[in-house]
């Protein structure tokens, strides 16, 4: 996903990785049903007679796909191309389509980790993970992060793992 393998250190393994929760492409999916009906609407009623339809039935499909490409493709290529990886060593947030930012938090410098979860969050297992770390950046708040408290589970115990001075639970 984000973090190759042959980009870990030596002994550092991989706990987790995952995109953001489904739940953000829930919107661009009804755009497009929507965006596709309407233009499958708008070339049904466009008269056939008309000495224009063909320039008509042009413009229907160019505006459609732009619709689609700013409502749909958009969101799911940034959905796509966010990562997050949880390893023994650190936290990796990967974002960006045409640009990449990737931010890299050292399990060793979090100080807090804590979730919240709305009810509809809690039925559909998502939540905001906040990271507090003793960084730049200082606390980091993650949006729509799935199986949330599995998430926060893992992070703490790293967290906790690397306090007690322990690699890799041992």
């Amino acid at each position: 996903m984000t973090l190759p393998d042959h980009h870990l250190t030596q002994g550092e393994r991989r706990i987790r990785s995952f995109h953001p929760h489904w739940k953000r492409l829930v919107l661009p999916f009804l755009a497009l049903v929507l965006v596709v009906v309407a233009a499958g609407a708008a070339m049904f009623l466009i008269p056939g007679g008309w000495e224009y339809a063909f320039y008509a039935r042009i413009a229907v499909v160019v505006i459609g796909l732009i619709l689609l490409t700013i409502w749909s493709l958009v969101p799911y290529l940034r959905w796509v191309n966010t990562g997050y990886v949880l390893t023994t060593h650190r936290f990796t947030i990967s974002t960006g389509v045409l640009n990449k930012s990737t931010d890299e938090i050292p399990i060793t410098k979090v100080n807090t980790v804590s979730s919240d979860q709305t009810f509809p969050e809690r039925l559909l297992g998502c939540g905001t993970l906040t990271v507090e770390s003793a960084g730049d950046r200082g606390e980091i708040v993650l949006r729509d992060i799935p199986k949330i408290q599995d998430v926060r589970t893992d992070l703490f115990r790293l967290v906790e793992d690397a306090s007690d001075g322990e690699l890799d639970g041992r």
